[in-house]
């Protein structure tokens, strides 16, 4: 025998996609494109003077290094070749930050675009 299963009551907690949802992304998506292309093309123009030949790259370098890394994406794309790590640095030092400043950097960037605040419900008392 065939028993026809119930349908399951709409959840009342359930949140609806609604347009400014949608719009919120779409705010969060443009601020971190244009914030990206910004530090690309800053990065550009500084990369040159950060990554002398005659300078050796110590840890603090490394973090900065690492950070503007990502930034570094713009300018390749379009077309320009770019240096990312300094060939001539202190060694572990100087990988650690660039560890270190490359991982900063991503938790900003993904923070930013997964970030969700908390709404405040009214609560009466």
């Amino acid at each position: 025998m065939l028993w026809a299963m119930p349908t399951p009551a709409p959840d009342p907690n359930a949140t609806i996609t609604s347009s400014s949802n949608v719009r919120g992304q779409a705010i969060k998506i443009a601020a971190l494109v244009v914030m990206s292309l910004a530090l690309g093309f800053g990065y550009d123009r500084a990369a040159p003077r950060t990554y002398a030949p005659e300078r050796v790259a110590g840890f603090f370098t490394g973090m900065m290094h690492g950070a503007l890394m990502p930034a570094a994406l713009p300018t390749l794309v379009f077309g320009k070749d770019l240096p990312i790590y300094a060939r001539n640095n202190e060694g572990r030092g100087y990988n650690i930050g660039f560890i270190l400043g490359l991982n900063a950097c991503g938790t900003l960037f993904f923070g930013i675009g997964f970030w969700q605040p908390k709404s405040r419900a009214s609560t009466v008392t």
